[in-house]
């Protein structure tokens, strides 16, 4: 059984749209492209160089067709990117010219792909694939980018759909710029109670 992990960039509000830069994704009229770049410090660096090491992704296909024009022409910065195997969601591509690329149709396939032998899968951007991921319970795995600032639009992370789920901290720091890494692993189920009842306890 293989793991799929979430890694995200996010605003306190949840969007996750075009981090990279103002040309990345502009659909929907978004105009803060690149709003993560004044954030960056050692720390940070650090942590990603970690996080760019080689793996196997999967994408949704607007994302692949971003990364597809990108990466292959800056393999040295992320090297892993083109070595890993690109497992792709899409209903209308069948075929790319970027090496280690393999097309998914369905959900099945993903669950498939999750249940066979091999090493962590990585999902990076692919704000719809990553709605229906938590729909159906498949994320072993979010590390998240938390920044500190609200963009009022834009591709969430999370939608209104996702199974509810307990999830445990695993790891966390927070950079010289106030932007919070936190990584959680699947946990439990939902636990509820009355929070007057506690503190009365206490």
């Amino acid at each position: 059984m293989r793991k799929i992990i979430v890694l995200s960039m996010i605003s306190l509000d949840g969007v996750m749209q075009a981090p990279g830069g103002p040309g990345e994704d502009t659909s929907g009229g978004f105009k803060y492209g690149g709003w993560t770049v004044s954030y960056s410090d050692e720390l940070f660096g650090k942590l990603m160089l970690e996080e760019l090491k080689p793996a196997d992704y999967i994408l949704g296909r607007k994302t692949f067709e971003i990364f597809e024009s990108y990466w292959p022409k800056h393999a040295e910065f992320w090297p892993g990117i083109n070595e890993g195997t690109k497992y792709v969601l899409s209903q209308t591509r069948e075929k790319s010219d970027w090496k280690n690329t393999v097309f998914l149709k369905s959900l099945e396939n993903i669950q498939e792909l999750k249940s066979s032998d091999g090493g962590d899968i990585q999902v990076w951007g692919s704000s719809e694939l990553v709605h229906l991921l938590l729909k159906h319970d498949l994320v072993d795995e979010l590390r998240l980018k938390i920044y500190p600032l609200m963009l009022g639009e834009g591709k969430k992370l999370f939608g209104n759909d996702a199974m509810p789920a307990g999830f445990t901290l695993t790891e966390n720091h927070v950079t010289t710029k106030g932007v919070i890494i936190a990584n959680y692993k699947r946990g439990g189920e939902i636990i509820t109670g009355d929070v007057g009842a506690s503190l009365e306890e206490k």
